[in-house]
């Protein structure tokens, strides 16, 4: 009996699907995920705003101090013509 070396060996598609498998499994198991959100201050003081369609979204303090105030205290009606609303 002779023995074949791996090496004469061509890989087959039987043998490509483990590898493929197993590569798409990797984002369930946390192996894909980036380390950017994690770099976040935890002490950072967020303040919910609304925004024109009617959702809200949390926004950083400090980017809110640094912003210009193009109107300020507007009244309610114009607040919601903005919001697109009539009365």
């Amino acid at each position: 009996m002779s023995t074949k070396s791996r090496k004469d060996k061509k890989i087959s598609r039987r043998g490509i699907l483990p590898i493929l498998g197993s590569a798409l499994l990797l984002p369930f198991l946390g192996f894909g995920k980036s380390t950017t959100n994690s770099i976040t201050d935890p002490n950072e003081e967020y303040q919910t705003l609304l925004k024109p369609d009617g959702t809200t979204v949390k926004v950083k303090v400090s980017t809110l101090k640094k912003s210009k105030i193009l109107k300020k205290n507007i009244s309610n009606k114009s607040f919601l013509d903005w919001l697109g609303r009539k009365l």
